[in-house]
């Protein structure tokens, strides 16, 4: 359901007229003060927010707070609408990662319309994911992973150490699931590779590991990747600390 929340002091003339264009194109838009308890009644699976305020118009302390909060929650978009004091105002408040486009009035209605369908199509096709590389030699854990993740982010696969070398060389990603104990090129050895080239030696390393013993997990541990998985983790268990590991990176 693409989904867009308007929030404001009030639904005003010019706030009618953009949620009209918006519903003419087949989104679902409704308006919601700057109030916690109203954000909060029509949040409903929101999937960009649209701040418009009027020039000197400041939203109250509680509500952007709760705003923000519930848009890192659900990976929510936001696209600022205002004049320069209002523009500069959100940006020191409202985290980057978390504006999609900023818009200083007056605003062009068809061009503001069009990227917000932009936008909606970049987060139909998985753009906005983030990208996960799973190292493994076992095809058939490899193969596991994937399903288990390719709803939720983008995931790219190698079956060796130097393999993903090699993707890392004309790919991006956002965290690594490197197997521990692999032939040839072991975890470690490709961890130490990554962490001594520029390119690659801040992509976050989470090691996947068969060994639950506290010798081999002080092992793991004194490698100092950003953490492990057991590789007995279910499903849920796994996206659940994904999920965690990347809130905690925003």
């Amino acid at each position: 359901m693409n989904r867009v929340l308007f929030i404001g002091g009030k639904e005003s003339f010019l706030v009618r007229v953009l949620l009209k264009k918006l519903q003419d194109t087949g989104l679902i838009c409704e308006f919601a003060r700057w109030e916690v308890d109203d954000i909060n009644s029509k949040w409903n699976e929101t999937k960009l927010v649209v701040v418009y305020m009027e020039e000197g118009e400041i939203p109250k302390d509680a509500a952007l707070h709760f705003l923000c909060e519930k848009m890192l929650e659900d990976g929510v978009l936001m696209i600022p609408i205002g004049d320069k004091d209002v523009l500069r105002f959100i940006k020191a408040h409202v985290s980057g990662d978390l504006v999609y486009a900023v818009y200083e009035r007056p605003i062009d209605n068809t061009a503001f319309v069009e990227n917000v369908i932009d936008m909606f199509k970049k987060l139909e096709s998985g753009e906005f994911r983030k990208t996960v590389l799973i190292v493994d030699d076992d095809p058939l854990y490899l193969g596991l992973v994937r399903e288990w993740l390719r709803g939720t982010y983008k995931v790219a696969m190698a079956n060796s150490g130097l393999q993903a070398i090699k993707w890392l060389g004309k790919n991006k990603a956002d965290l690594i699931l490197l197997d521990h104990e692999m032939p040839v090129t072991t975890g470690p050895q490709v961890l130490e590779m990554l962490r001594s080239d520029e390119e690659t030696k801040n992509i976050p390393v989470i090691f996947l590991t068969g060994k639950g013993d506290k010798e081999s997990v002080m092992a793991v541990v004194a490698l100092k990747p950003e953490g492990y998985f057991l590789k007995t983790i279910e499903k849920d268990e796994l996206l659940a600390k994904l999920n965690d590991f990347f809130e905690n990176c925003k």
